[in-house]
């Protein structure tokens, strides 16, 4: 390929459709996945609380699947048309009305969760329709690497990020010094700045800020 990060395949080919099935299985194990994790967090939980399910009233209020292919109905040239959305680096923000959304969301627009790093902050965004208008229902699912993998292990030589991150109140669980130096927020663009980007384009709007919960050591 003249360029290999913008490899393609028509989505009707042999590999087309063999990338899609593919995907969509790799789509679902991550759906059962994410209700495992959550199961499992929800008997910590109540384990460390010593609690009933009842008192803890933990249950899922939205899931949402980020970089991943769906056929969707979009106006196109003025038309309506069926087209596959790759959504890269993106995730969807369906304006208010729109017939996929469920009931509970259908008057306020698509909620949408774009994690930050875990020294910073995340945010919760809505859908608008602009968004469809312009971007085929897309706005950006998270802040965005600012370097490499390869590059953050490197910027992370001689540094004690897990300190770093204690000193601010946050504490993380980790596996293997790369992974910390991998996914430090020096690694990763200002969340807020981009969320402002996509706030002020009109293609999403911001609902609310959430911050990495601090523990005050008294």
């Amino acid at each position: 390929m003249p360029d290999r990060q913008l490899a393609c395949a028509k989505i009707k080919s042999p590999a087309g459709e063999q990338y899609y099935q593919a995907m969509s299985c790799a789509a679902n194990f991550a759906w059962a996945n994410r209700q495992v994790l959550m199961h499992n967090a929800r008997e910590v939980l109540m384990r460390t609380l010593n609690i009933s399910p009842r008192s803890l009233a933990m249950r899922l209020v939205y899931d949402v699947c980020h970089n991943i292919a769906k056929f969707e109905t979009h106006v196109v040239e003025g038309k309506k048309q069926r087209v596959c959305v790759h959504r890269k680096g993106a995730t969807r923000a369906f304006a208010p009305g729109h017939p996929e959304l469920s009931s509970d969301y259908r008057d306020v627009g698509q909620p949408i969760l774009i994690p930050g790093d875990m020294g910073t902050a995340s945010y919760v965004l809505a859908g608008t329709q602009r968004s469809m208008d312009e971007t085929f229902g897309s706005t950006c699912h998270g802040a965005g690497r600012v370097l490499s993998r390869t590059a953050a292990k490197k910027a992370a030589k001689g540094r004690f990020l897990k300190r770093e991150l204690e000193d601010k109140g946050i504490f993380v669980r980790w596996t293997g010094r790369s992974t910390m130096a991998e996914e430090m927020p020096d690694a990763y663009k200002d969340i807020s700045q981009v969320v402002n980007v996509v706030h002020g384009a009109g293609i999403s709007k911001k609902v609310a800020k959430l911050r990495p919960i601090a523990v005050v050591k008294g």
